[in-house]
């Protein structure tokens, strides 16, 4: 189950370090790709299918993603989940991040999708975090703004997007 909304801004605010944007101090990539690599196969046996992976993330804030495509959901559309650098943090989104609105959601992305994530989730030790709390605008420490003049980051950008 994802954080509530109090606990996702207190983690995420203490996981804002200004000065490591893509990934934070003492930050171990073989670890953290050894991780995502079980990630990716639980989910793909637990959906009984071949999962797409994203390994190759560069100058950004997020490891990797892993869609799991629609014909294996009960939710009629791909399931994404984004796993950022920072904190263990994962990120489910049903579609696309940010194609649907939260009430959308919330109708739509079937509870028997959202436990089998949750569990292979939690079994690794990740934190899932409401997507919809991530579009709010960045108001952070980091110094992020400046690079995006014509859209302002959110805090989307900071845990989980191309930096």
């Amino acid at each position: 189950m994802p954080l509530d909304d109090r606990r996702t801004w207190a983690l995420l605010r203490q996981l804002d370090d200004p000065d490591h944007l893509e990934f934070p101090r003492g930050y171990d990539h073989a670890a953290t790709r050894a991780l995502f690599e079980q990630l990716a196969s639980r989910l793909g046996q637990r959906f009984q299918c071949t999962c797409s992976v994203d390994r190759g993330v560069e100058d950004a804030s997020h490891h990797g993603t892993i869609v799991i495509p629609q014909g294996s959901t009960h939710s009629g559309d791909h399931i994404t989940v984004t796993v950022s650098n920072f904190g263990n943090l994962a990120a489910v989104t049903l579609g696309n991040p940010g194609s649907y609105a939260e009430e959308e959601e919330n109708i739509l992305f079937e509870t028997a999708d959202r436990h089998r994530i949750g569990g292979e989730l939690e079994a690794l030790g990740y934190i899932s975090v409401s997507e919809h709390l991530l579009w709010t605008p960045y108001d952070g420490v980091s110094n992020l703004g400046p690079h995006y003049s014509k859209y302002p980051p959110r805090w989307w950008t900071r845990f989980f997007d191309y930096l």
